[in-house]
């Protein structure tokens, strides 16, 4: 379930225009370049407690989507959530924020795309809510639909879009 096959995002953006672009400009972190999978959601403000439960479970082939609120002052994963995330099947992460510890996280095998990067932990306040539709800029992310990332970017899709 993680790479789903060789895919281009800009070939799946021709081949299917209902498919949305996150239109943001995305670094890349990770052993993984590309990843796909259905989305489950985070939905936080510079607190990473949530992240923390979700990686902690199974991940199933799925991508973490978490909305940050584009807030780059804190990071909401690092190198040992990634790890947690890897190790329990996770195909990626997204980051609507930022992430540390990226020199490790490079060496982890799981995709991470986040828009930026910053040393300084969260507060862990247990705020934030899980498995929510989240509202990116025009795009509305909802669990369970189908999220696809590469070096161009980061596309979403109601229906899955490869086999």
């Amino acid at each position: 379930m993680c790479a789903r096959g060789d895919f281009a995002t800009p070939d799946l953006s021709d081949a299917h225009p209902d498919s949305r672009v996150l239109a943001y400009q995305f670094q890349r972190f990770g052993q993984r370049e590309r990843f796909a999978g259905t989305v489950s959601t985070v939905a936080c403000f510079e607190d990473n407690s949530r992240v923390a439960e979700a990686v902690a479970e199974a991940g199933e082939g799925r991508v973490l989507l978490v909305d940050g609120q584009a807030s780059l002052h804190r990071s909401l994963l690092g190198d040992k959530l990634a790890k947690k995330a890897a190790d329990n099947g996770w195909a990626g992460i997204v980051v609507i924020g930022a992430v540390r510890d990226v020199e490790i996280i490079d060496t982890i095998a799981i995709g991470v795309q986040a828009l930026g990067v910053i040393p300084v932990k969260t507060q862990k306040r247990g705020l934030g809510d899980r498995d929510v539709a989240v509202s990116l800029r025009e795009v509305t992310v909802e669990p369970g639909d189908w999220l696809y990332a590469d070096r161009n970017g980061v596309l979403t899709c109601r229906r899955r879009l490869i086999p």
